[in-house]
């Protein structure tokens, strides 16, 4: 999720203190962390709704993990945040400094940092609906704020202290509506009660965010075909939803019948090009120089790249003129991928173009959410991930959120599209809804992530 608080916002780490208060250390040694939740009704998500059609909602992921630029100003999580499309928040409570002064917090294992309001916190909104931060009230925080404690994590801080005995914290959210109980962290190891059978473990390829080598995407038993060769994942409690490239997320939304927004760009490129995609693929033309040869991408010497930026350093060729070079490179890779991904079950030229049309109809908005006919969850698929040599399913019920009762309920698609290019990506961001129906065990002690079923 994004941090709390803006502009004037006082840092401070969870490795300060952790106080009885908020943990409990039975003699198992594992310190717990009880989850609430907080369901998001239909004000909320037009709040949220209009907020992201300022273009903020992407923004906040690529902060988030710098993908470009500088992290930015943050959002508040109370009001809901830009990326929050789900049925529930995930968040608890912690204290800080002596004595204790409590936070809500959401535990989120895609940031470093603990962010609460401060004292000197003025112009920004959460500092006016959360408490703030008062040093003077906490002496142990003035105590140590001269100490070189910025290189420390809460884990390591409980380990070495003797409050927990293996560097493990694990996670288990629960996706029961009719639950009050939202879930629980568990520091130091994990409980048998939240999951079943044994844990599929994957090695973190990257410091920093939980990141892992994943394999491909299937819906139904059909590959999706752009993670047959690997994609990188990131396991995130912070983020509601899956998020993944939009080649594949379309590839979902055609098949659960979710309504997105049509692309003009994506039915002209497979109006005036499909045929000339399918005869260059048939001919054992290398997919990724294709729409380089069509002339809609240029070739950098592994793979097609957008011309957006050879347009815009030319004088005679404008802002808007770059845009959409680079909205047709991206859709003509897409299509390159669906038409690939048809080819292989041997399809007719007719029955590839139609079913290339049909997921331009269903690209996701990059602003917005999809929806789903209630009705119709028992016709839609499963979808998984290869992780670890092993199929993780999702089935219909576990993907999507539903928000409301009776005729009013409306069904949302748990999927929301995501574009990282290479060599970060393709990625993937594995939230709520994938650890709703995963307990997720991370080991910093051996640099890895399990996967087990959750209770």
């Amino acid at each position: 999720m994004g941090t709390i608080g803006k502009t004037t916002t006082a840092t401070l780490f969870l490795c300060l203190l952790l106080f009885p208060i908020v943990f409990s250390t039975p003699n198992d040694r594992l310190v717990r962390i009880g989850l609430k939740k907080r369901k998001i009704d239909r004000n909320n998500r037009m709040a949220a709704h209009l907020e992201s059609k300022e273009g903020k909602a992407s923004e906040a992921f690529l902060r988030k993990y710098r993908l470009h630029g500088n992290l930015g100003e943050s959002e508040d999580i109370d009001i809901v945040a830009l990326k929050n499309y789900m049925d529930a928040q995930y968040f608890g409570e912690i204290g800080i400094g002596t004595p204790t002064q409590n936070f809500t917090v959401i535990f989120d294992t895609g940031s470093s940092n603990l962010w609460v309001p401060s004292s000197k916190c003025y112009f920004s909104i959460a500092c006016y609906f959360h408490p703030k931060y008062k040093s003077s009230r906490s002496r142990t925080y003035k105590a140590n704020v001269k100490v070189r404690i910025m290189k420390l994590m809460p884990m390591y801080n409980m380990v070495n202290q003797g409050l927990v005995n293996e560097p493990v914290f694990s996670f288990w959210l629960n996706r029961n509506p009719e639950d009050d109980v939202g879930g629980e962290v568990v520091f130091g190891g994990m409980d048998p009660k939240h999951y079943k059978g044994e844990h599929t473990y994957v090695p973190v390829k990257q410091k920093g965010y939980w990141q892992f080598d994943m394999g491909d995407v299937l819906i139904g038993d059909q590959t999706t075909g752009l993670c047959a060769s690997g994609c990188s994942a990131i396991v995130d409690s912070g983020t509601s939803l899956l998020t993944g490239p939009t080649a594949i997320i379309a590839q979902v939304n055609h098949a659960i019948g979710a309504t997105g927004v049509v692309s003009q760009e994506c039915k002209t490129v497979v109006s005036e090009y499909g045929e000339m995609i399918i005869d260059l693929l048939l001919s054992k033309d290398q997919p990724l120089k294709v729409c380089s040869q069509i002339g809609l991408c240029s070739f950098d010497g592994t793979r097609d790249v957008s011309m957006g930026i050879e347009s815009v350093v030319n004088e005679n060729a404008g802002k808007a003129s770059g845009n959409v070079h680079d909205a047709m490179c991206s859709v003509c890779e897409m299509a390159v991928i669906w038409v690939q991904s048809q080819l292989k079950q041997n399809q007719t030229q007719e029955r590839i173009l139609d079913y290339v049309n049909e997921l331009c109809d269903r690209l996701p908005s990059p602003m917005g959410e999809s929806v789903v006919d209630c009705n119709s969850l028992s016709a839609m698929p499963s979808v998984a991930f290869t992780i670890g040599g092993k199929i993780l399913e999702l089935t219909p019920e576990q993907y999507i959120l539903k928000v409301g009762d009776g005729e009013l309920a409306q069904c949302i698609s748990g999927f929301g599209a995501l574009d990282v290019p290479p060599p970060r990506g393709p990625l993937w961001i594995l939230g709520d809804v994938f650890m709703g129906k995963f307990h997720t065990v991370f080991d910093y002690g051996n640099m890895q992530i399990g996967f087990a079923e959750a209770t």
